[in-house]
């Protein structure tokens, strides 16, 4: 039997390799990983989708300056972007045009609405991609899928938590709890999720009057006859349902202009466009003062590092959900490839199922952390209150991350 000297078989593995053809862990070394992103970039929402997408590309820079994927070799990730546009069939279409276009997507991220969201998933839960996404709408993750994951608070948890909560702010405030509200909203998912178990006895229970109810199909194009049923039925409060900047411009800039603004009656509103720099350049720090919303996240107690690396990469006033979510859910998905050793699809989305996570830049861009229920839920998840003062939304609910204490308007 004739011996082949070492040297040879050195050279040969050289050869390979530059041919293509050298072992799995050379391949893995030079893989790039791709994860997509889809929102909105054009339309009514492309706001909340650009936000999104600073997040997004920030922690894909950051995982890259870190040694890539670990697990692969140090494979690097890089973010494929679609636009969701204005419609969920123009959503849907960005799904199906980007897993036609990139088969070898390893997950996503987006669609920012929740109406787009429930539309997108349909394509991606067929191809087996984890999809995660900071859309409220509870039927995003009752439909029995194995690949989608929530990292924001339904919209009925929301409705279950945060709604008392604003009730006793409003007790600690003036001394009397309210006892009518009215509802503004328009008629996409993530407001109904919100709305629909109050209407079915939330409201009841919690002790309170339905004054007046509002449902509008977006874009507003006059909020005046709405508002008008603001001033004839004189709620305590008024839970605004909007999803898009130019609507909350016009209702809120109505009920200031009817003199309802301004702590005559209370606003609390649902989803981080709420909290947008483009409302406080279309309406001023006055209208705006005292306006609460519920965000499924926000800027936090202890992010204090994280926020000043985004400013300072972004020029942005704050930190929005938005932002945050694209941060963490690029994170997230790190961490399901590092925990599987693997790019496939099924495998990374079986390791974020079993992910734990409590510190590290996934956990700390979400209160609570990291961790999934297994109909894709995230667990721990809290509903927080945001509350514009002195020109910047603040957390303020719960305590726990609340960076200023809530102001409820006396009535």
């Amino acid at each position: 039997m004739h011996r082949i000297p070492a040297a040879w078989v050195a050279g040969l593995f050289v050869l390979a390799a530059s041919l293509g053809f050298g072992p799995a862990v050379a391949d893995a070394q030079q893989k790039t990983v791709k994860i997509a992103l889809i929102a909105p970039m054009s339309g009514p929402w492309a706001r909340q989708g650009y936000l999104k997408k600073l997040g997004a590309e920030m922690a894909v820079d950051e995982i890259n300056a870190g040694g890539g994927i670990k697990a692969l070799g140090g494979a690097k990730v890089e973010l494929v972007i679609a636009d969701a546009g204005d419609s969920t069939e123009k959503a849907k279409n960005a799904a199906q045009r980007l897993l036609s276009q990139y088969p070898d997507l390893t997950g996503g991220i987006g669609a920012w609405l929740s109406s787009f969201t429930l539309a997108i998933t349909e394509v991606t839960e067929r191809e087996h991609l984890p999809w995660l996404t900071l859309s409220y709408a509870d039927s995003i993750t009752s439909r029995g899928f194995k690949y989608v994951f929530q990292t924001s608070p339904t919209g009925g948890f929301q409705a279950e938590t945060a709604v008392p909560q604003i009730l006793d702010l409003a007790v600690a405030a003036n001394g009397t709890r309210p006892t009518t509200v009215g509802i503004i909203q328009d008629n996409t998912a993530a407001p109904m999720s919100l709305t629909k178990p109050l209407r079915e006895g939330g409201f009841q229970k919690l002790g309170l009057k339905l004054v007046m109810d509002e449902i509008f199909t977006p874009p507003l194009s006059d909020a005046t006859p709405i508002v008008q049923q603001v001033r004839a039925t004189r709620p305590n409060f008024i839970i605004l349902g909007t999803t898009a900047v130019p609507d909350d411009k016009l209702v809120i800039e109505k009920l200031n202009e009817f003199g309802l603004g301004k702590g005559k009656v209370a606003v609390i509103g649902q989803g981080a466009h709420l909290g947008s720099p483009e409302l406080l350049k279309a309406l001023g720090p006055e209208q705006l003062e005292g306006l609460m919303f519920i965000s499924g996240n926000w800027a936090l107690k202890g992010q204090e590092e994280l926020i000043a690396r985004f400013k300072q990469r972004t020029g942005e006033p704050w930190f929005t959900q938005d932002s945050a979510c694209g941060y963490g859910e690029v994170w997230i998905l790190k961490e399901g490839m590092e925990k599987a050793k693997s790019a496939d699809r099924e495998k990374v989305a079986a390791a974020i199922h079993q992910l734990d996570l409590t510190s590290g830049p996934a956990a700390s861009a979400f209160a609570g952390g990291v961790k999934f229920e297994p109909n894709g839920r995230r667990a721990r998840a809290v509903a927080l209150i945001v509350q514009w003062q002195n020109g910047v939304p603040v957390t303020v609910y719960p305590p726990s991350v609340a960076v200023a204490k809530p102001i409820w308007p006396k009535l």
